[in-house]
């Protein structure tokens, strides 16, 4: 039995040299699941991950079905008889860790909360020089007053060009139709 154990240490010991086919990627870790899209081993995501749930897949020569995996430079996995390997020169970018997300998040909200703050001082100093209307409703009574405003005017000088008494500005009623008549110039 002794004998039948080293030589299990023995066989765990060995490399073994494998042909694998290389996946080059620009950055890692990388999720494998990604990695069977990029080698258009699966026609999609959904696919990829189906595949790796099914138990399909081995990775490091074990057994993987996490979908979101990392993977590394180095890495190897194995789909469908074919090994395939991670190939990438850029250095590891970091995983950031639950804690420093949660780190992350605190400091976004206090932000947040500081600009609050700031436009609330804002809108109570809006609120002081006084209330600005700034809807719909306002852009039309502003307009309607303009187009009152205008047309005040044009009435103003219309009469003013009436009482010069130049006959030739009245406008004549055709007798048959009842439309006035047109004057070029």
């Amino acid at each position: 039995m002794n004998q039948d154990y080293q030589n299990e240490i023995d066989s765990q010991d060995e490399e073994i040299e494998i042909e694998a086919i290389g996946i080059e990627v620009d950055a890692h870790p990388i999720e494998l699941y990604k990695l069977f899209k990029i080698a258009n081993l699966v026609s999609g995501g959904g696919e990829a991950k189906h595949v790796i749930d099914e138990g399909y897949v081995a990775v490091n020569g074990e057994l993987e079905t996490r979908k979101r995996r990392k993977m590394y430079d180095g890495d190897f996995f194995e789909f469908n008889q074919e090994y395939y390997v991670v190939v990438c020169d850029a250095p590891v970018t970091e995983v950031e860790t639950p804690q420093e997300k949660a780190e992350k998040k605190l400091k976004k909200e206090q932000a947040s909360r500081q600009k609050k703050k700031g436009a609330k001082s804002n809108a109570t100093k809006a609120k002081v020089s006084g209330p600005k209307s700034t809807g719909r409703k306002a852009a039309d009574k502003q307009r309607r007053e303009q187009i009152n405003v205008l047309s005040q005017s044009a009435k103003a000088q219309s009469s003013n060009k009436n009482h010069k008494g130049n006959p030739s500005s009245e406008k004549t009623r055709d007798p048959k139709s009842g439309r006035n008549s047109i004057d070029f110039f």
